[in-house]
C-alpha cells in the first residue's frame, strides 16, 4: 500500500482497507511518516527516516524516482503487487514499480482527479507533476479503481483506458460503525476538511436558518483545514450554538455520530473543479443509523438514497438544505425510519468486509495479469 505520507488522520479508509485484508498481507510504503494514524512499525517502510540524509533520499526519490535502498528492502518482502492511493502517488511510484517488476493498482479518490483548474487551488508538487504527465500513469498502471461511478466517468473523460478502470467502493467497517445512539438534544454534525469543496460556509448559513426556527439546535463541526479561521468568524456572527472540535480520532467521530440527530454533508463543486467523489462520511453516518442531509453533488447520490436514507438538496441551495434539516430535526420517527434504511443499505452495498473480499479477487487477477 503506497502513499507518500503515512498516514494523515483523514485517511482512515486506507488503514481500514489494509486491515481488512485476509488473503494478502498488507505492507505500508511511503516517503515518510507523518503525525496522524498509528501504523504497525514492522509493516511500515519509508524512504525518509529523519535527518538530512533522510530528506535527501526523499528528495531524490520524488525528483527522479531513485531509491535503491528502499527498493531493496521492499524486494526482500517478495511483493506481488503495489497498490497506490491517489493519482499523484500512482505516478510517483511508477519508477519503483518498474524496478520491482510489479503490477500497479491505483485507487482514485476524487479531488486528485477532479481538481484540474490550478488557478483556484494551490497544488502540491506531486499533483502538479501528475497533471503534467498523467498519460504515463494511464499507460503504465495495471488497473485504476474509481471510488464511484461518478468518478469513473471523470476518468474516462480524461483519457484513462476504459478496460483499465473499475468501480470499487472501499466500504465501512460496520462492526465498528454500528448503531448506539446517545442523542439527547437537536444536533447537526459535520465531519470533514475545511476546504471549499466541502461547502461548510453554506452549511453555516443553513444552520443559522435552522436556529431561527429551532433555537436549541447545535451545530458541531469536526475537522480542520485552510478555511477554519474564516469559518469560525462566520459562525460567531451567525450562530447561537456551535462547536469547532478540530481533528478527532475515529473513535470520537463515531461517538459524535451516534450523539447527532442528523449528519450534514454540504459538498459542492469548487472553483478548481474539485468534487466529492463518494462521501465516506455519509456511508459511516448511515452505518450508525443516522439520516444524512447533503447537496446532490458529485457521487453522493450513490451513497445517500433521497427520501429513503436522507435528503439531497439541489447543490448550493441553502434554503432547501435548511428545510430538510428542520424536517428531520422535528420528526424523530422520520429520523428513525431513514436511519434504519441507511444501516440496511450500508450492510448491503458498502460493508468493508464484503468490499475487501472483492478487492482481493481484483488483486488476484492483477497479480496473475488477468484483467476482467
Amino acid at each position: 500500500m503506497f502513499s507518500d505520507h503515512l498516514l494523515y488522520p483523514s485517511e482512515t479508509f486506507i488503514r481500514s482497507q489494509a486491515s481488512a485484508l485476509s488473503a494478502f498481507e498488507p505492507i505500508f510504503a511511503g516517503s515518510r511518516r507523518v503525525a496522524g494514524l498509528e501504523l504497525p512499525d514492522d509493516k511500515t517502510y519509508t524512504i525518509n527516516k529523519g535527518g538530512l540524509r533522510g530528506a535527501l533520499l526523499e528528495f531524490a526519490f520524488k525528483l527522479a524516482g531513485f531509491a535503491p535502498g528502499f527498493a531493496q528492502r521492499l524486494s526482500a518482502l517478495k511483493p506481488v503487487l503495489m497498490h497506490a492511493h491517489y493519482a499523484a502517488n500512482g505516478f510517483r511510484v511508477l519508477p519503483l514499480v518498474k524496478h520491482l517488476r510489479l503490477p500497479l493498482v491505483v485507487t482514485l479518490h476524487g479531488s486528485d482527479i477532479t481538481a484540474t483548474d490550478t488557478r483556484y487551488e494551490p497544488l502540491r508538487f506531486g499533483q502538479r507533476r501528475y497533471l503534467a504527465n498523467k498519460e504515463k500513469l494511464q499507460k503504465n498502471g495495471s488497473l485504476f479503481l474509481a471510488v464511484s461511478n461518478f468518478l469513473r466517468r471523470k476518468l474516462l473523460q480524461q483519457g484513462f483506458p476504459q478496460e483499465k478502470v473499475l468501480v470499487h467502493y472501499i466500504g465501512v467497517n460496520t462492526s465498528i460503525f454500528h448503531p448506539a445512539s446517545t442523542e439527547r438534544e437537536r444536533l447537526i454534525l459535520f465531519v470533514g476538511r475545511f476546504v471549499e469543496c466541502k461547502g461548510v460556509e453554506l452549511l453555516i448559513q443553513a444552520a443559522a436558518e435552522v436556529q431561527n426556527h429551532l433555537p436549541d439546535t447545535e451545530l458541531v463541526l469536526i475537522g480542520d483545514g485552510s478555511l477554519r479561521s474564516s469559518l469560525e468568524i462566520q459562525a460567531k456572527s451567525l450562530l447561537r450554538r456551535y462547536q469547532f472540535l478540530g481533528a478527532c480520532s475515529p473513535e470520537d467521530v463515531r461517538m459524535w455520530m451516534n450523539r447527532a440527530s442528523v449528519i450534514c454533508a454540504p459538498s459542492i463543486r469548487a472553483r478548481s473543479g474539485a468534487e466529492e467523489a463518494f462521501g465516506m462520511v455519509c456511508a459511516e453516518a448511515q452505518a450508525v443509523a443516522k439520516p444524512v442531509v447533503a447537496f446532490n453533488s458529485g457521487g453522493i447520490s450513490e451513497v445517500v438514497a433521497h427520501e429513503r436514507t436522507g435528503f439531497l438538496a439541489p447543490e448550493g441551495n441553502c434554503r432547501a438544505l435548511a428545510q430538510y434539516l428542520i424536517l428531520l430535526l422535528e420528526s424523530p420517527e422520520l429520523r428513525q425510519q431513514f436511519g434504519h434504511e441507511g444501516r440496511r443499505r450500508v450492510l448491503e452495498a458498502f460493508d468493508l468486509e464484503q468490499r475487501t473480499r472483492v478487492l482481493e479477487s481484483i488483486y488476484a487477477n492483477v497479480a496473475s495479469q488477468i484483467l476482467h
